[in-house]
């Protein structure tokens, strides 16, 4: 399905760019976990692009233009986008997915920010939950329930990565903290970017942060016995080594702007040791009410959107509209 060449290149990059992943993926079986990397491999390249350049308007138009050439069948040549071309026409991947993380990575170019845990949610829907419905789709796994609790955990990774990078996103003009938290806490926005130190405050909302990421991982191990049994240990590994970083960072009384918490070797295999025992209990426990919970609201077009075969490819209204936004600023600085 991949070219031998492309797949490792995928894999080369995962392997630093996502030690996290990387650790976890180990335990997929390998009709996952290749297309899971090329998956990755893409996801990782787009953040990039976009993170590690001043016109980040540019690079999102640049991604759209290769994600419709993937589509198309005619992707740039460059191995992530053919790894991921083979693995959209393989699995017959919903476009609306791809597209969602493409929205999100547009929301950070315009500089968009959340002004509570509900928008909040809805950035993570886009940048991770879409991920999380993704890995569903290569595991055949179209279940609205368990799509539900797959994008619970993408949530739950974008909210823990969020309390991570406090700091390190204040450093570079980000900021991901809940607007009105910050007013509750007396924290001035353009302050804190101007000059991001630790406080009580701040601390308080990295805490609730993962309180809410806690929350969100318990939803998520319901729907690990909805898996494929040879897909439960891979993914419960990486619930439990992302959640990790949440209790590392909790050891750094929450201070993730001078500190960046992580985890490291041995702990991530004694975590996925954890994660082959907590995958066999789920064949004997289902946790069914939650299970069956409805998908939070930020992410049910995700998951209508996978549970669906697909049928044709068409752009979403949002995405239309915040990339005619991206398009129209970057012609007012080229005349400008």
């Amino acid at each position: 399905m991949i070219a031998p060449e492309d797949m490792a290149a995928c894999r080369a990059m995962i392997r630093t760019g996502s030690l996290s992943f990387h650790a976890a993926s180990r335990l997929l079986p390998a009709r996952v976990r290749d297309p899971a990397l090329a998956l990755y491999a893409f996801c990782r390249v787009a953040d990039d692009d976009v993170d590690e350049t001043r016109d980040k308007a540019a690079a999102v138009l640049q991604l759209r233009d290769r994600l419709e050439l993937i589509y198309r069948g005619r992707p740039c040549d460059h191995a992530p986008d053919r790894a991921f071309a083979a693995v959209i026409e393989a699995f017959d991947m919903p476009r609306a997915l791809p597209e969602a993380l493409l929205e999100g990575l547009a929301w950070d170019a315009v500089g968009r920010r959340y002004a509570n845990l509900s928008d909040l949610h809805a950035y993570s829907a886009r940048v991770a939950g879409s991920v999380g419905a993704m890995m569903c789709v290569l595991m055949r796994v179209r279940d609205a329930d368990a799509l539900a609790r797959a994008c619970d955990l993408g949530l739950a990774m974008q909210l823990t990565n969020i309390a991570r990078d406090v700091g390190e996103d204040a450093r570079e003009g980000r900021l991901f903290l809940p607007l009105d938290w910050m007013q509750a806490g007396g924290i001035d926005p353009e302050e804190f970017l101007a000059d991001p130190r630790p406080s009580p405050a701040v601390a308080a909302m990295t805490a609730a942060l993962l309180q809410e990421a806690d929350r969100l991982y318990r939803r998520a191990s319901a729907g690990i016995a909805c898996l494929p049994r040879d897909c439960r240990p891979g993914i419960s590994a990486a619930r439990h080594i992302y959640a990790a970083i949440g209790t590392q960072l909790a050891r750094l009384d929450h201070d993730s702007v001078t500190h960046r918490a992580r985890t490291n070797g041995r702990q991530k295999a004694l975590l996925m040791l954890r994660a082959l025992s907590a995958s066999a209990a789920t064949l004997v426990l289902p946790h069914a009410p939650v299970l069956h919970a409805r998908p939070a609201p930020e992410v049910a077009f995700l998951v209508d959107a996978a549970s669906r075969a697909p049928v044709g490819q068409r752009r979403s209204d949002r995405l239309l509209a915040i990339l005619a936004q991206l398009e129209a600023n970057d012609r007012q600085r080229a005349s400008g």
